[in-house]
């Protein structure tokens, strides 16, 4: 559960109306959400320092307040196997409009999914769970419920699925782990629940889930309009 957001999140997003992604995963964090590994770099060296921690191969993406969609720009570099891919990378990213630095992360694999909240007028905050990746908009396979989340409504939502077998076992592949997709959701469930007036959106893409742990390695949260 949040009890405080770490300080300066939500001042910093403000002049550009969107929380920048290293921001956006220290707040997952402190709700107790399971992110990547990762780390905020501003130099090359930093960012070498960072990999070495986490272990190749690493994802790199661009941190810029004039970029909130990475990949339409190139931002995102994925499977990036040593220093000297690093390097070149960086060198790429840093061409881009505003560049600040590169978030530099563990790269995943799994079960892609998609979680999201958006603040319906009517309704109070909604969340989102679905089949995730680049193909989201193609399969459409999306539920919502209205927060906050029970464990009942969790397991509601991943049975509407249509692709549900996927995360039960299909054909040989593992099972999701279940628990660990329900604590995110109603940890996430909570976070949305108490940000509900600061937000517009949220978008968590992709979520990766494999039989031993679930992890966001992307996060995008849109703040609401300035009264």
């Amino acid at each position: 559960m949040l009890k405080e957001a770490p300080p300066g999140i939500w001042e910093a997003a403000r002049p550009h109306g969107w929380v920048l992604e290293p921001d956006a995963l220290r707040l997952l964090e402190a709700a107790g959400v399971p992110v990547a590994r990762h780390a905020f770099a501003a130099g090359l060296e930093e960012a070498l320092a960072a990999a070495a921690r986490i272990g190749y191969p690493v994802v790199a993406k661009v941190v810029s307040p004039a970029i909130l969609h990475k990949s339409d720009v190139g931002g995102v570099e994925t499977s990036i196997p040593d220093p000297a891919g690093l390097a070149a990378a960086w060198a790429r990213l840093a061409r881009l409009e505003g560049f600040r630095g590169a978030l530099v992360a563990e790269r995943l694999s799994g079960l892609e999914l998609i979680v999201g909240a958006k603040i319906d007028e009517q309704f109070g905050p909604v969340i989102l769970l679905g089949l995730g990746g680049t193909a989201v908009e193609i399969y459409r396979d999306v539920v919502t419920r209205l927060a906050p989340l029970r464990e009942r409504d969790v397991a509601s939502m991943v049975c509407c699925l249509r692709g549900a077998r996927l995360l039960t076992g299909y054909r040989g592949c593992a099972a999701v782990s279940l628990p660990k997709l329900t604590a995110a959701l109603l940890a996430f469930s909570e976070l949305v629940t108490a940000i509900a007036e600061r937000i517009e959106s949220i978008d968590l893409n992709p979520v990766f889930c494999t039989p031993e742990r679930c992890a966001v390695a992307d996060a995008r949260i849109v703040l609401a309009p300035a009264p």
